[in-house]
């Protein structure tokens, strides 16, 4: 067997395509006779992947951290201009030399039997025509990044980030809730037109892609991109019907018991975040360092390895943490997979759901970290099925540690606030995956259209709210969500992780130390097994029908029920 060595030298400059085209092409060149030098082939060709991947990943990080920064900006749109529609047909030519080597039936399957499976894939998508069309959409997707990275609200004689104005929306005071939320639709509306100008082009550019590798529309196309060799458009309908009937009556249920505890009747859009008994809202830290330190102790009272891999990210520029102006939107993690260290990207404001945000993404940071030492770049990262189980379960994980930050009262409200996301987020993630299905099955359609599709969406999965006067915030929700934009139908992935994530809470309180031995199972797997075997491996079932549902459901609710005789 071949081994792993270092191929591409540390200095490269990834970003110049002149730098590292001859690499490329030396592998191109490589004279293969033997199923040993296909797989060094296959090695060194990961070595160099990790780098170009690793100077991606910090042109990306650059222009989130600062939207508003000239140089990044240009850096990063050089890369995706000057370097990836030029690499992209060399990478799918290697693709073929690999797959289709005379070598590669004798290669062990166990270890390449999903890489092959991958590689034939995407040689079977690939077309050179689609290169200058995926281009055009990260630049679009960069516009889109932009208007929101700049979205900030005056209130107050403030100026406030949209993280920093959800804050307002825990108060305990209703007229301060409402004026809030309504300056943050209000802003969002400002832009609507220019983010639907945004999506627009984004449509049609993606059915052109799917039109030019030979799918009627994009839904098909992106569902055989995105390796979902377990599941297809019509497994996850039904596990939109097992979300509408297992969870949307238990989601309006809470609607209504929180509107008769808040003596708001009807509930308004601006009544779901506060807490019922007029408690002050959770704020676990002040300031980011506050947070690093609390959930230090956190993991490892939880698990000495875990806590190690926590500390381990406090060097290396492996944290940005800090709502601030001009940061883009959201939070997530990303590996730089030649160096093989994780970098954290969120906007906290000293919310409790930021701290979920961070237990969240070190979740993901844990799985890089324990996968790290795979050879093949391909297989230090999971399909994100089972990467947002990594994140999910340690939300859930972590609740009983949550006496870093807060009371034992405050810990039990921390426990049913993520009990009562598994229906919230489960219907939600619904409306989302249905609205891409009906987005690209039908296109062609008009703006009116798209928003009375949405519309139907909010009837059928929605919170039991009155949108009196608001009507146009409803209509516009769906522009919030940044993977419609960037990272088209990735979304389901949450839904099948969360019922996975589910199971390893159940299990953790049966056997912690056993749940846990399992999580790092699983997770050490990174990407060299196939989803239903990662998931296996973590001691969990993958299922998206009914079933499963209805038995996470009724495990919930009846939690749910306990807590609230408890409380």
């Amino acid at each position: 067997m071949a081994h792993a060595r270092a191929y591409a030298p540390a200095s490269l400059n990834a970003a110049d395509f002149s730098a590292i085209e001859p690499h490329y092409r030396e592998l191109l060149g490589r004279a293969i006779s033997s199923t040993d030098e296909l797989e060094q082939l296959i090695l060194d060709r990961s070595d160099l992947d990790s780098l170009v991947a690793e100077r991606a990943a910090n042109l990306y990080i650059a222009t989130t951290r600062n939207t508003e920064d000239k140089t990044a900006e240009a850096a990063f749109l050089g890369f995706v201009r000057d370097v990836e529609p030029k690499l992209k047909p060399l990478s799918s030519e290697l693709d073929k030399r690999i797959a289709t080597s005379a070598f590669a039936d004798a290669l062990p399957k166990a270890r390449y039997e999903v890489l092959l499976r991958g590689m034939r894939v995407d040689i079977e998508l690939f077309r050179e025509a689609n290169i200058p069309l995926e281009t055009q959409l990260a630049e679009l997707d960069q516009k889109y990044n932009q208007i929101v990275g700049r979205m900030t609200v005056e209130l107050d004689g403030k100026t406030l980030t949209m993280p920093q104005m959800s804050r307002f929306l825990e108060e305990t005071d209703r007229a301060t809730r409402e004026r809030a939320w309504k300056a943050i639709a209000d802003r969002r509306l400002a832009d609507r037109d220019a983010i639907e100008d945004i999506y627009d082009q984004m449509l049609a550019l993606r059915q052109q892609i799917a039109r030019n590798a030979g799918f009627d529309n994009f839904r098909d196309f992106q569902h055989r991109r995105m390796k979902r060799f377990d599941y297809t458009p019509a497994d996850c309908m039904e596990m939109h019907k097992a979300i509408e009937t297992h969870l949307v009556p238990i989601q309006r249920r809470l609607d209504r018991e929180r509107a008769r505890d808040l003596g708001a009747t009807p509930l308004r859009p601006w009544d779901l975040a506060v807490d019922v008994k007029g408690r002050k809202p959770l704020r676990p830290f002040d300031g980011a360092q506050q947070l690093i330190d609390g959930c230090s102790r956190m993991f490892h009272s939880m698990d000495a390895e875990l806590g190690q891999m926590f500390d381990s990210m406090k060097e290396g520029d492996c944290l940005d943490l800090e709502s601030r102006p001009g940061k883009a939107p959201g939070g997530y993690q990303y590996q730089r997979q030649h160096s093989r260290r994780p970098f954290i990207f969120m906007n906290a404001a000293g919310m409790h759901r930021d701290l979920v945000t961070m237990v969240h993404e070190a979740g993901h940071a844990f799985h890089s970290l324990l996968s790290k030492e795979d050879p093949l770049v391909e297989y230090r990262g999971a399909p994100t099925e089972f990467s947002e189980v990594a994140s999910m379960s340690m939300e859930l994980l972590t609740l009983p540690y949550h006496g870093e930050f807060y009371s034992e009262d405050e810990c039990r409200r921390a426990l049913r606030e993520r009990l009562e996301r598994f229906p919230t987020i489960m219907t939600w993630i619904a409306t989302i995956d249905a609205f891409q299905h009906w987005i690209y099955t039908n296109p062609g359609h008009t703006r009116a259209q798209r928003t009375d599709a949405w519309r139907a969406l909010v009837k059928r999965f929605g919170n039991d709210v009155a949108w009196d006067g608001c009507e146009a915030a409803r209509d516009a929700q769906w522009q919030r969500q940044l993977h419609l934009f960037g990272m088209p139908f990735y979304y389901i992935e949450y839904g099948i992780a969360e019922t996975g994530a589910i199971q390893m809470w159940l299990n953790s309180r049966r056997d912690e130390r056993g749940a846990l031995a399992a999580y790092r199972k699983g997770l050490a797997l990174g990407g060299s097994r196939p989803l239903p075997e990662l998931f296996s491996a973590a001691g969990l079932r993958l299922e998206l029908g009914g079933n499963l549902m209805a038995e996470l459901a009724r495990e919930v609710d009846g939690e749910l029920s306990r807590e609230m005789v408890a409380s």
